[in-house]
Order: structure tokens, then sequence, then C-alpha cells
């Protein structure tokens, strides 16, 4: 047995045997749907792939060998195999969370509560960061502020998606039921009859999305998990903070989290958000909301059947139902019928009936606002806790009250974008006063549609106006001009408009541009009416590809640390809204190893942050993986705000910042060098599925901003997921090797990687690029492009980053210190190695010299070909773009 495959099989050993076990129950079943619908021969052929690419890690198979087994195979056949692994991963995807649920499940033990909980968190501020003083503090000031977007990083399908939920269910039902019973066998073929249609069902879309599609899909994370989590998360803080008195007093903490969406509001660069676009984002999202609680609301009032003699109601709780009476004789007469002697249910019965006249715009009966909803149910449980009905006022009730006070009416702010240079050009437009174009009426509209959201649903549906590459005071200047503009003063809307700084001089240059910003009459007097409150957006993206991945690391770094002296000089409340991918080229990976790496100050409670794509169902596909994600979140926010840790930060980063400037200058020279070779941006699109991105009709946005074809147009994600699909995952790691060398001590690295949180995640991360990279795919990629001289430039960094990165870290191979993680990816690769062969079958066919006389028939095949390989690839590595 070959090294390779020696620890090969040690990994599959290392899986738990559930996992295992269900990985075997779901592959066989996909094995039996193969043979059932494209007859044992495609399961045959499937199978053949599938021993030659794990062959090939262990070097009993060769590179060539696979190749001639895919080139031999009829295009329609090579398409169902692609399929097949691609249908694979979605299961092996399923599987493994439903490991990771019951791994959470083992691990909530109350009295030794989990790592990165918060539980956690609170014993350890307790113990060692401040006692119950600094502990209250730093709870009463926690903001997560989670911003969901439409980046088009989401291969799946809506219907796959759902699919897989319906495939988790009777997972489920499989799990729960007794092994030759009844109920085992009905979720068995329920489970085979779920794979089957997921098999039947096409990878591919056949239409663009538009961005209410966008809007529709985001919305079911809501459904499906958020609204039910978030209350759920709330009493786990509440209980860590006083287990004994939890749901028999008023809660210990305030809700911390608050979502936010660009989903019908990011507007930079995508012609198809338009402003009625954004007015109907905002309605379908109250409809959602309006729903859930109203579904709550009615459910808790059909349970909450306290008698008046044994739970007396309070004098202001008689009061409103004696006014509703008189108000709407019917309708209470109905509900008084059916809960005599019950005033609190009645109360609530009445709350469900007027949110459903809210959700149906009934004016009579709906109504005004969140707040006043919130009045009715807090009005509820104070009689309930004044009659001594304490579990009752703080129990379920609460629960509701948490929802609403986290979601009002809205569900999430709407947040718009525009690109500064669009409201330079629509300010000059309307200034001339002449004619305007389509274009800048359009941005009109825009502000007067922020104004129809807040005279509708309240001024914190939608009151962010996100500027994208601000490069001055007058970028932000821009927007409140065009708003007086747009409306009468009294009409005008409440607008904080937040700069987003994207590439490195404008990182460099953001402390300057907030001080202009202070300047503007309209902040001053935003200022003044928000306790002080600024928020800033820092894009990782687009500097990432402006500089390469270590000195944009460091620039943001830095950039934190100005931006938060530049708040306490100047008494204002800073908050750093952080605009991160879900590849780690593109400021990935976990939020909260993230967030404990940031420079000392800049946290101070509050964490923003964009959660992108398919980002979105991972975190929120499966309730008990939500809840972890938010909790893992909340326990860095506190940490990262503790005097400990802050005091670690500054005094690690004053040691090695020296070593980290030299890295960083030295992979900065290198990843500029290559990105300015000439004709970069022709190679780049031979070695990679970068054209044929579009057709897989991911988002509702292009890929580029306009009609430039350079790599400077070119989007940070398409830009991440193209590089990800040739297995070299250029982004998260190349000039990381040349930097590391330029420092001549390797025990000073050594010592940064172990004392200092942002080299250390700098080198994690990396190394999670390294080892999700396959050098000898990568080098049939790369020899597409025609140009030998930059494929040895590219392989020669990588070998130079693996090695030293393993230097640095001290690991014999990539990922050792996180064995679930390297185990994952070790069984995983030799899968994507299938599709990344199927996928070079059609790209050397499709940038070959014989292309120009393909048939139109093959060339639709093989394009084919490729977009279900690319949708495989992705489902393999799961953090694409």
């Amino acid at each position: 047995m070959t090294a390779v495959s020696a620890e090969r099989d040690s990994a599959r050993q290392e899986v738990p045997e559930q996992l295992r076990n269900d990985v075997k129950l779901l592959g066989e079943m996909l094995g039996t749907v193969l043979a059932e619908s494209g007859g044992e021969d495609l399961l045959a052929d499937v199978e053949k792939l599938r021993h030659a690419v794990i062959g090939a890690r262990d070097g009993s198979v060769t590179t060539e060998e696979i190749t001639e087994i895919v080139a031999a195979w009829p295009l329609e056949r090579a398409k169902q195999v692609a399929r097949a692994f691609t249908v694979y991963f979605h299961l092996a995807n399923l599987a493994e969370e439903h490991q990771r649920m019951r791994a959470l499940r083992e691990r909530d033990d109350a009295a030794n509560p989990s790592r990165e909980s918060l539980a956690a968190a609170v014993r350890a501020i307790r113990e060692t960061g401040g006692g119950e003083e600094r502990l209250a503090e730093l709870v009463a000031g926690m903001e997560f502020h989670p911003v969901l977007t439409a980046h088009p990083t989401e291969a799946r399908r809506r219907a796959v998606s759902t699919s897989i939920l319906r495939i988790s269910a009777q997972l489920d039902a499989w799990h729960t039921s007794h092994e030759g019973s009844s109920a085992a066998a009905e979720a068995h073929r329920r489970l085979l009859e779920e794979i089957d249609l997921l098999w039947r069902t096409s990878q591919l879309r056949y239409t663009k999305l538009d961005p209410l599609d966008e809007v529709r899909t985001a919305l079911a994370a809501f459904d499906e998990t958020i609204f039910a989590i978030i209350p759920e998360v709330y009493r786990t803080l509440d209980t860590a903070i006083d287990p004994e008195g939890t749901g028999t007093r008023p809660p210990s903490a305030a809700p911390f989290v608050r979502y936010g969406t660009w989903i019908g509001g990011d507007r930079d660069g995508n012609p198809f958000v338009t402003h009625e676009v954004t007015r109907e984002a905002v309605t379908i999202q109250s409809e959602h909301i309006l729903r859930g609680l109203e579904a709550t609301c009615g459910k808790l009032a059909r349970t909450l059947t306290a008698y008046s003699n044994l739970t007396p109601a309070s004098p202001a709780l008689l009061d409103t139902v004696s006014q509703a009476r008189a108000g709407h004789p019917a309708l209470m007469g109905e509900i008084t019928q059916r809960s005599p002697n019950e005033p609190h249910r009645q109360l609530l019965l009445l709350a469900t009936a007027r949110l459903r006249a809210t959700r149906e715009r009934d004016a009579d009966l709906a109504y005004a606002g969140a707040d006043e909803f919130l009045a009715d149910l807090r009005l509820v449980q104070d009689s309930l806790a004044a009659a001594g009905a304490n579990r009752q006022a703080y129990g379920e009730l609460q629960h509701l009250i948490w929802q609403t006070e986290t979601f009002g009416f809205h569900l999430a702010e709407l947040e718009i974008r525009q690109h500064s240079e669009v409201h330079a050009a629509a300010l000059a437009e309307v200034e001339a006063g002449g004619p305007l174009s389509e274009r800048t009426e359009e941005v009109l509209n825009t502000i007067r549609t922020v104004s129809w959201i807040q005279e509708r649903f309240g001024v914190e549906a939608c009151r962010r106006y996100i500027v994208s590459f601000t490069r001055s005071a007058a970028d932000i200047e821009a927007v409140y001009k065009l708003a007086t503009h747009a409306l009468p003063p009294k009409r005008v809307p409440v607008l904080d408009v937040i700069p987003l700084f994207e590439t490195g001089a404008d990182l460099e240059a953001s402390p300057g541009v907030l001080a202009g910003m202070l300047e503007l009459p309209p902040v001053r007097q935003r200022l003044a009416d928000n306790d002080r409150r600024v928020e800033v957006m820092l894009g990782y993206s687009d500097s990432a590809k402006d500089v390469g991945p270590v000195s944009a690391t460091l620039r943001l770094y830095d950039a934190q640390a100005r931006l938060s002296a530049w708040a306490g000089e100047n008494d204002v409340v800073l908050t750093l809204f952080h605009g991160r991918g879900g590849s780690l080229g593109r400021g990935g990976g976990p939020a909260s190893r993230a967030l404990l790496a940031q420079a000392p100050g800049s946290v101070g409670g509050r964490f923003k942050v964009t959660e992108q794509g398919e980002v979105i169902f991972a975190r929120y596909g499966q309730a008990a993986i939500g809840r972890r994600h938010i909790e893992q979140v909340g326990h860095a926010v506190l940490m990262a705000s503790t005097d400990t840790v802050q005091e670690r930060e500054r005094a690690a980063a004053e040691r090695y910042r020296p070593y980290a400037d030299t890295v960083a200058t030295a992979a900065q020279e290198t990843y500029l060098s290559l990105i300015n070779t000439e004709d970069f941006a022709v190679w780049f699109s031979r070695v990679s599925p970068l054209e044929e991105l579009g057709e897989l009709r991911l988002g509702s946005r292009p890929s580029r901003r306009g009609a430039a074809k350079g790599l400077g147009d070119l989007r940070a994600i398409p830009w991440v997921f193209a590089w990800t699909q040739t297995r070299v995952n250029l982004p998260g790691w190349y000039g990381l090797g040349t930097g590391l060398a330029a420092v001549d001590d390797l025990s000073v690295l050594q010592s940064a990687y172990q004392e200092w949180p942002l080299f250390a995640s700098l080198l994690d991360n990396a190394e999670m690029s390294l080892a999700k990279t396959d050098r000898t795919i990568a080098e049939r990629y790369l020899a597409l492009g025609g140009r030998p001289e930059l494929t040895e430039t590219v392989l020669g960094e990588y070998d130079r980053t693996r090695e030293l990165v393993l230097e640095v870290t001290g690991h014999d191979r990539l990922l050792e210190n996180r064995a679930i993680l390297s185990r994952a990816v070790d069984l995983r690769n030799p899968y994507v190695d299938a599709l990344s062969h199927l996928q070079l079958r059609a790209l050397e066919a499709l940038r070959g010299e014989e292309s120009h006389s393909l048939s139109d028939q093959d060339s639709q095949h093989l394009e084919r070909l490729l977009l279900l390989s690319v949708n495989g690839v992705a489902a393999g590595l799961q953090n694409t773009g």
C-alpha cells in the first residue's frame, strides 16, 4: 500500500461510523437509481471512473489512463457520469450535515459548554474577563448583523436544494425508525424515491434568475430555519447568564441579531435591480414575516388558556380588550365566544387577526407598525407576570417578542448599493438642469422608493445606502444632494450613506474620507440623531484581487486599526461592515476565527458581515447548524471585545508586524508580476471556464461591470470561482511562498503563527486553499493557455508556498491540525478529480485547435458537459466563490 492510499484509508477509518453508514446507504441508493435509470453499464462506467481516480491518488493509475477512459465515452454518457458524481456530492454533503448535527447534540452539555459557544464566552468573561459587571456591559452592547447577498456563487437550482431538504427529512425518518419496522421500510422507500427524483432533476438552470427569484430563494432560509432559531439562540444566552431563572423572569440580554439584505437592493453593476424590484422585494419580505408572526401568535393564543379566576388580567389589558369590543364587536364577539373568561388569550387572538389584517392591507384593523404589535405582546406579558404566571409570561411568549424585536414587520433591512460613478454622473445631469437620462431617473426613483418603504414599513426597513468605490467625501455628499432633488424636504428619507472601501489604495485613504464626511451637514445631523454612530464597509474581494491575498489581509487589518483610532479621536461609535465572500480568496473561512484576528478595538462588541451565495444554504439549511453558526459568531464578538484578547493581539502585532510587512511586500510584488503579465486576462480565460460561467445562470447580476473585458473590470466572484474550478485556487495563496521566503528567520515566523491570531488565520486559510489544490490536474488546465512560462511560474509558487507553509506551521501534511476538515478533504478530492477530468475533456475540445470544426451539436454537448462539471466541482469543494 502506498503512502497516499494508506493516508486515504486512515482518513476513511477515522470517519465516524454513523457518517460512514449514511454515506454508504445514500451511495448504494444512488447506485440503484443509476442502474434503474441508465442500466448497469452506466453504473459500471461511474464505478470505473471512481476506482480510477482513487487509484491515481496512490499512483496505481496514471492520468493518461483516466483521460483515455473519459475520452472513450460518447458525450451523452460523459454528461450522465458528471451528473452522477454531482448528485453523489449533494448526498455526501447531506450526510456530513447530519453528522455535524449529531456532534452538536452530543456536545450539548450545560455543565461543560462546547468551545465557541455563548455559554463558553459567558464563563470565560466571568472567570478571566472582568466579572459580572464587564459581562453585563459586553452583553448589553453586543450586535451581530449578518447581511444576505445574492452574489452568484450558489450553483444549485432551488429545485435541487428543496430536493436535498426532502431527502434530509427522510434520512431523519430512517434514523429514528426501528430496524425492520414498517416505518424503516417506508423511510427506505421514500429515500429511494427522493434520490431518484434528484437524479432526474436538471442540475442546470434553463432560464436566468431575476432579482425577485433571488429574493424568494433567500427567504426560504428565513422560513425554514432563521425565524425559528433566533429565539432559541437568545434563550441559550439567557440560560448561560442565569440558568436557574430563565423562563421565569425578564430576559437578561436584549436581542443582538439583526438581519440585513442586499437582495433586491444591490444595483451596483446589475441593471436588473430597479426601483420597482426594490419596492417589490420589501413587500415580499413583509409578507413572509407577517405570515410567520401570525402563525406563531395564533399557535400561542390557542395554547394560552389561562382562566381569569386563577390568572386575573391587569386593568390595562382588560381596558384594551374592552376598547376592542367597542371598535370591532363582531370580531371580538367571535373571539369571546371561543375563549370565555380567558382575557390573555382573547388579546392574543385579536393580535393574530390584526396581523392578518396588516398583511392583507385592511386599514381598519391593521397594526400601524411592529411597535404597536409589541406593545400588545408586552401588555399580555406584564399582566401574566403580575398574576404570578411567570412561566407563561417569559416562556413561549418571550420567544414571540424576541422574533418581533429581531425581524419587525420587514424581516431584514434592505440596503441599497450603487457605484460612486453612477451618482456623480446623475448629480451632474441634475445640476445641469437639462433633460435627465433613464439612468439618472432610476437613481432618483430609487431614493423615492426608499422614502415609500420608510413611510410604509418604518425607517429601520431601509435606511442604509452603500456607495461602492468611495474615493472622497464628495461621493457620500452626492447621495444626500440627489435625495434633495428627488423629493420635497418633508419626504426626503432618513439615510445613512455608507462608504465602501474596496481597493488597496482606497483602504489606505479611508480615514481622510471619513474626516471629510464629518464636515457634511447631513452627516452631522445623522450623528446628532443616532448617538454618533458611523458605519464603514470594507471590501475583501476586490482588495484581494487588487493586491493579492497576503497584502490585502494586512491592508484590511491596518485600515481597521486606523479607522478605530479615528473613531476614538472623533467620539464616533464605529461599526465595520466586512464584505466577506464564501471562498478564502474573498475573505471567507470561519467568521468566528476571523473575528478573533481583528485589529484591537475594531470590534467593540459589533460585527456586521455579508453572507453570500452558497454560504447561506450551508449555514442555514439545517436549524442546528444555523444555531451553531450564530453562537460561534456571538462567542467571538464577546471574546474579541475583552481586554485580555485585545492586549494579546496588540502585543503580538507589535512584535511580529515588521516580519509580516516583509512577507506582504514580497508577496504583493510576486502577485502583481503575474497578473500584470502581458495578455494575462486572455490566458486566464483560456485556462479556466471563466467565459462559460455566465451560462450557468447563477444569479441575476452580470459577471462584469460594463462591457470591458480586462481583469480590472472582472468581478471578484467569477475570478475566484474560475480559479477554484481549475483546482489551482490561486487567489487564496499566490505570493505567500515568496513572501515567507523573504524572511530569513524561520523560527520567528513559527512564533508568529503560534502567537499572532492574524498571522495564524492567514496561514490556516492558505493551507485550506492549498489542500483543495491538485497540482497534477491544475497543470493540465494551465497547459490550455499555451504559455508554458506562466504554467511554470504558477506551479513554482505553489510548490514554494506549500513547502514553506508546512515549515512555518510545523505540520507534516496540510490541515494536520484540523482533523475533521482534513479527513473530509482527503475523501472528497478523488471524486472532485473525476469531475475535473470530465471538465478538462470539454475544455480541451472547446479550446483546442480543432474547436472551429466542431458541429453545433457537439459544441452544445461539450458546453453542457462543462457546465455540469462546474456544478459538480462547486458541490464537491463547497466554498467556491
